[in-house]
């Protein structure tokens, strides 16, 4: 994308500040704030000015370990004015896991909230002399005596705005450069193909962590002058209140929600102003939608990743129920390819792996030149590892995932990351971790262990030693003890053939 036709600030705050600045941009349901734009925009201006006294400018990443909070979204706005990115941390992990993401983004500055101090001092000193800033302690202190904010830096198509970290299928985690070009056109090719508007309200479950978080209804609703509604964690009463309450028009959902939704003493209630209820981060069993629209909502399929999008595909109510299973067709602006094993594009109806192109992609991974080729193809196209179909009509199905990860809860698990984890527990001589399905979480993972000779080792050791190394959704939900882990020729372990095993012991 050629910068000529790059704004020099694509601020949508800023826009919208000068149109409608007494409309909502931001409700905290947590903290009971409702910011119009005008206030939203005042409150980026004071972090910019904040940041720019601790020497925060142009290529700098400030990091963020913190929840669903007006602040991160002030911050947001704030580094982009800035001509910095924010890098937003998953609270959810071990320090051991923050650790390494501290030490690759180096953050000249690490802002959280008090609970989660412990976790970011444990992970290891703060690199590149960043400094802590505690969003409830420190904060307003620092927020009074910044001053005014310097002017605003013109910024590229290609400069950072976000840089969310994923782990590899090795378990090393990867930072995904989100540029402005990359949020611009995923909120461009989001309002036009789904038909969003500035009356439309979105309520925010998803972590900030997440480009869900972000950027399947927040970026592009600002984009269009809406109205994003945070809310710390997700409870489904309080999910159902919230949409009753604030007028919510579409909600994302992953299909572990959706199933606590349905037992909620609440669910089926009366939601005049709702759209669409949009489920995405894992496979939509098609009993699961059914149930849903029994109840009297609408739904709808979607799929995305943070390389690309995350919107990569449009569908509407009508389509989704003639098509179950379907999440669509491409979304605005973005080209898609269907490449078989033999590197044929795949017929009508036959599989292949799921190739993107178009100006919603990324940038690549953070200072990982070899990763970030390994996701690209020499002429542009990211690969997604994951194998889909396309019917007549060209409507898209996502069959499955060529990589072994597994998504639970919409959290993306690693085998690799958790035997990597028990490679050093006591009494595990082999281990192998598989994806089973689960009926509320989509997936979890089951392991796979040869116990050393002469130990008493058990399926509640197992999962205690993943969960003291890592986060908690991570840990195997069963065990299952063998005399060997089944191989392939080469040597590698023969997941499939894992699949087919006696049902766990515990």
């Amino acid at each position: 994308m050629s910068a000529t036709l790059f704004p020099t600030h694509p601020d949508p705050i800023r826009h919208w500040r000068r149109l409608t600045p007494d409309r909502i941009a931001l409700v905290d349901r947590v903290r009971g704030d409702r910011l119009t734009y005008a206030e939203l925009d005042a409150g980026a201006d004071r972090w910019a000015a904040a940041l720019a006294s601790l020497g925060v400018g142009p290529g700098d990443l400030v990091a963020v370990l913190a929840s669903n909070r007006r602040e991160q979204v002030e911050l947001f706005f704030a580094c982009g004015r800035l001509g910095a990115a924010l890098v937003p941390l998953n609270w959810r992990l071990a320090p051991a896991e923050l650790g390494p993401i501290l030490a690759d983004a180096r953050p000249r500055v690490l802002l959280g909230d008090s609970r989660f101090r412990a976790a970011a001092e444990a992970a290891a000193p703060l690199p590149h002399s960043a400094v802590w800033l505690d969003l409830d302690a420190d904060a307003p202190r620092l927020l009074g005596r910044a001053g005014a904010p310097p002017e605003d830096r013109a910024v590229g198509p290609d400069d950072p705005a976000l840089v969310l970290y994923t782990s590899g299928s090795t378990g090393r985690p990867k930072g995904a450069v989100l540029p402005h070009r990359q949020l611009v056109w995923n909120a461009v090719a989001t309002t036009t193909s789904w038909e969003l508007g500035p009356t439309d309200v979105a309520p925010i479950s998803t972590p900030l962590f997440h480009t869900g978080g972000w950027n399947v209804f927040a970026t592009p609703l600002w984009h269009r002058g809406g109205t994003v509604v945070l809310l710390d964690a997700f409870d489904p009463a309080a999910f159902l209140d919230v949409m009753a309450e604030e007028g919510c028009t579409f909600a994302l959902t992953v299909p572990t929600q959706l199933m606590m939704l349905l037992q909620a003493p609440s669910w089926g209630r009366p939601l005049p102003a709702l759209r669409s209820f949009m489920s995405g981060g894992a496979p939509l069993p098609p009993a699961l939608a059914e149930r849903v629209r029994a109840s009297g909502y609408r739904l709808r399929e979607g799929y995305g990743l943070t390389e690309c999008g995350p919107n990569c595909f449009a569908s509407t109510d009508e389509a989704s129920l003639r098509r179950p299973g379907s999440v669509g067709w491409p979304i605005a602006h973005l080209s898609m390819r269907l490449v078989t094993e033999d590197g044929r594009e795949a017929e009508v109806g036959e599989p292949g792996e799921l190739l993107l192109r178009g100006p919603q992609r990324f940038a690549g991974y953070l200072r990982d030149p070899a990763r970030t080729a390994e996701a690209l193809t020499p002429d542009g196209w990211l690969r997604t590892g994951d194998l889909a179909r396309r019917d007549a009509d060209g409507a898209f199905y996502i069959c499955g995932r060529r990589k072994e990860m597994f998504i639970s809860g919409g959290e993306n698990v690693f085998p690799g990351e958790v035997e990597a984890a028990l490679a050093d527990c006591e009494g595990v001589l082999e281990v192998a971790v598989i994806g089973v399905p689960d009926a509320l979480w989509g997936e979890v993972g089951r392991a796979f262990v040869v116990r050393r000779p002469g130990t008493t080792l058990t399926a509640a050791d197992v999962v205690a030693h993943v969960r003291a190394r890592l986060a908690a959704y991570k840990a195997p939900k069963s065990v299952v003890f063998v005399d060997a882990i089944p191989r392939l020729g080469s040597g590698k372990v023969d997941r499939p053939a894992l699949a087919t095993l006696t049902p766990p012991e515990a």
